[in-house]
């Protein structure tokens, strides 16, 4: 179940890339309704484009690929299921950007929320899905806390 749950997270993060890829030019949008649009914009940096023009995006694959080996690793010892979830997620969200990196030395961003003249950098499933699990992650660890707590 868990590895179903990996292999699905992969697949809607890069079909829904390719979707956006194949239908909306590059630095184009198409408007949802009043506050959300889906664009196709390329980000060569990492959250919201930071470094773009300052980090080689190779240099930011290694450390992508890196920060997934000691999140694997952890995986691997964590024997709380929660905690376990939430590394599962923030891997396979990371994973789904960094076969991005490394096909196309770039990542596709398309969900884009704004409202009047206040927005929020566009984004995609795979930045949903790691900010899900690091969620998660904060969870199961405020949980194990409480029980030591009471457990003390």
């Amino acid at each position: 179940m868990k590895f179903f749950l990996f292999f699905i997270i992969i697949f809607i993060d890069q079909i829904t890339k390719f979707i956006v890829n194949k239908n909306i030019a590059i630095n184009s949008s198409y408007k949802i309704n009043s506050f959300i649009d889906i664009v196709n914009i390329k980000n060569k940096g990492i959250a919201f484009g930071l470094f773009s023009e300052i980090i080689s995006s190779w240099i930011i694959s290694i450390v992508v690929i890196v920060i997934i080996l000691f999140l694997i690793m952890w995986f691997f010892k964590s024997d709380i299921l929660f905690e376990k979830l939430g590394l599962l997620i923030v891997i396979a969200g990371a994973l789904g950007n960094l076969i991005d990196r490394l096909i196309f030395n770039q990542v596709t961003d398309f969900i884009y929320f704004n409202y009047d003249h206040y927005y929020w950098p566009a984004f995609n499933f795979a930045d949903v899905f790691i900010s899900f699990g690091i969620i998660t992650l904060i969870i199961a660890a405020y949980m194990k806390y409480r029980y030591d707590k009471k457990n003390e």
